[in-house]
């Protein structure tokens, strides 16, 4: 175990120092870590000694997720989201279900031996996006910023909304309802997911702002101690909803939110730790992956899994984003580039985790092919994230009217008279 973590600290530490030239190329922190964990996990030379712990990884995964949504929504661009609150409200209520409703029909073709029910679950399992796989376009300059807080309003709610519909269909797989009960179950389901998740958000988000704000106004809190206070209350908006039985993912996004608006003055400051904090852990999660899950994708996949895994980064997920987004002033290459950029990372490694504990039937073949759709997420997305965002800058840039033309024109004839 010693060895393991001397291995994944060094690991940690040198990237660190390389990492803000790393993250100017094409290799972001997701490619470079899983291909770490296999090169040096069991199928390659042995340095790190880790087994598919599905109670670890799945512990590991949850809380990185948490950290990294509170922290996203806390550096949320609330106004921008309001002037293009369109686009994220019709990713979430129309593309959202629908993506859902197409992986379910493209399951069915390619899946004989899986329940319409478990089907159902791996569409559900892979509609949410991931923030921290997303975070080389969301941060990138070049894109549009109404198309960046789109994505990120988008990643940070939609796994939280696909928590009461995962768990309402994993009830129905573990034949622990019967059809009767499926509406009152699912009203139950988001009432108490949503409901206290959001509430139990709000209220450690606005105690803990409070008290920062009562403190800060006596006097400065020591640096030592302001790095753990936005992990602290990431934490523990996540650990409290799960404990009363809501979504921690709500919780941590809520909570978020209401962070970023009430320290609106200091809320960079106060995030510097948790997002260190919450890219590393992240980055431990793709070692994870890389030493545990990869090998498995090699030996076990089969030809349907990794047609599902493409066509669900592709056409299940940019056919809805396009209908989603009709109507909308959204160009066509701002819509193929929405729709291209879902990728799928953390969420999903924790509904999968979810689906095996649960012991349903079909659990293996929806654990390898999310896990094959992960990796190809984490290469596709990857490697195309900078590319494609300096070229949709570059269409964009083309297609501006010009300023100051008809200026330029009156000057120039003046200048003739």
């Amino acid at each position: 175990m010693y060895g393991t973590v001397a291995v994944l600290a060094a690991i940690v530490f040198c990237y660190s120092v390389v990492a803000d030239r790393l993250e100017r190329t094409v290799v972001g922190g997701a490619i470079t870590f899983t291909a770490i964990g296999l090169a040096l996990g069991t199928s390659g030379v042995g340095a790190l000694d880790l087994t598919l712990n599905t109670d670890a990884l799945g512990i590991l995964a949850e809380l990185t997720l948490a950290m990294l949504l509170f922290v996203d929504a806390a550096n949320a661009d609330l106004r921008e989201l309001a002037r293009s609150a369109k686009l994220p409200r019709r990713l979430l209520l129309v593309g959202l279900p629908l993506t859902i409703l197409l992986g379910v029909l493209t399951g069915s073709m390619l899946f004989d031996t899986l329940t319409l029910i478990e089907i159902a679950l791996l569409a559900t399992i892979l509609a949410p996006t991931d923030a921290a796989l997303g975070k080389a376009v969301v941060s990138d300059k070049n894109v549009p910023n109404r198309i960046r807080t789109s994505l990120n309003f988008e990643s940070g709610l939609n796994d939280g909304i696909c928590v009461p519909i995962f768990l309402a269909f994993l009830a129905f797989a573990t034949n622990s309802a019967g059809e009767s009960d499926f509406h009152e179950i699912a009203i139950h389901l988001i009432v108490e997911e949503v409901g206290i998740g959001a509430l139990v958000g709000l209220a450690i988000a606005a105690f803990g702002a409070g008290a920062i704000k009562m403190r800060e106004g006596r006097e400065s809190i020591s640096p030592t101690w302001r790095q753990l206070l936005v992990p602290a209350l990431a934490l523990a908006c996540f650990t409290t909803a799960q404990a009363l039985g809501g979504s921690g993912f709500i919780a941590a996004f809520i909570g978020g939110l209401l962070f970023g608006i009430l320290t609106r003055e200091k809320t960079h400051e106060y995030l510097l730790a948790a997002e260190g904090t919450g890219e590393a852990v992240a980055l431990l999660t793709w070692v994870v992956f890389g030493a545990t899950i990869v090998i498995r994708v090699a030996e076990d996949a089969t030809w349907e899994m990794f047609l599902y895994a493409f066509l669900s980064l592709t056409l299940v997920r940019m056919l809805p984003v396009w209908l989603a987004l009709r109507g909308t002033d959204t160009r066509l290459d701002e819509v193929l580039f929405i729709g291209w950029f879902g990728p799928r990372g953390l969420a999903s490694i924790v509904f999968a985790i979810m689906a095996i504990e649960a012991g349903i039937p079909g659990a293996d073949i929806i654990a390898v092919t999310v896990a094959c759709a992960i990796l190809m997420s984490v290469l596709g997305h990857g490697l195309s994230a900078k590319p494609f965002a300096r070229i949709l800058s570059a269409r964009l840039a083309a297609a501006a009217p010009p300023t100051g033309g008809a200026d330029q024109t009156q000057d120039k004839g003046a200048q003739d008279q």
